[in-house]
């Protein structure tokens, strides 16, 4: 019900642009966001966005870097990654809750996509 694309292999300075449609049950979410593991590590928050577009909040990591952007109309969000660098390879993930929440945490999101890979050469 969420399926992000657009990761590939990218080298360090360099950008890609992520989509994750929502279908079913998730085209009526609230609060979207990115996560990120790279291989070792935990899952970890990049970015978020309301329903609305109105609110955003970034991982101190992307701040700067990064984009989280929604289209209602087409159920998708986006995430822009500009100034990549090489510690930002990992599998991106896209999530979605119903809830009315603004939250970083993995808990709080109730569907998740299949996650893109991203690969950024030094």
């Amino acid at each position: 019900q969420l399926q992000a694309s657009g990761g590939g292999l990218v080298q360090a300075g360099g950008s890609l642009s992520l989509s994750c449609p929502a279908s079913g049950r998730t085209g009526s979410s609230n609060t979207m966001g990115w996560f990120r593991q790279a291989p070792g590590k935990e899952r970890e928050f990049v970015a978020y966005i309301s329903r609305s577009g109105g609110s955003t909040y970034y991982a101190d990591s992307v701040k700067g870097r990064f984009t989280i952007a929604r289209d209602n109309a087409k159920n998708t969000v986006y995430l822009q990654m500009n100034s990549l660098k090489p510690e930002d390879t990992a599998v991106y993930y896209c999530a979605a809750t119903q809830l009315f929440v603004l939250s970083t945490s993995v808990g709080s999101y109730d569907y998740w996509g299949q996650g893109t890979l991203v690969t950024v050469s030094s």
